[in-house]
């Protein structure tokens, strides 16, 4: 009697683990649209504003502390 209840429920199971797994693929499919969305609306990338060292300026103006330290 076990068994017979045990196979009777595995088909109602499966519905609901199907359920699951395609809210899953939807709520992932919703999470890519909406950073791509924000991507492309953000105005701001600190990456094109990243200070990658001493420019030019800097340079000309301790050239010489540059050298004295050098001997």
């Amino acid at each position: 009697m076990i068994r017979v209840i045990a196979i009777a429920a595995l088909p109602l199971r499966m519905p609901s683990a199907m359920r699951t797994r395609a809210g899953h693929m939807v709520g992932a499919a919703g999470h890519f649209w909406r950073t791509r969305l924000a991507r492309l609306t953000n105005r701001y990338h600190p990456e094109q504003h990243y200070m990658r060292g001493p420019g030019p300026k800097w340079r000309e103006k301790h050239s010489d502390a540059s050298l004295d330290s050098a001997h």
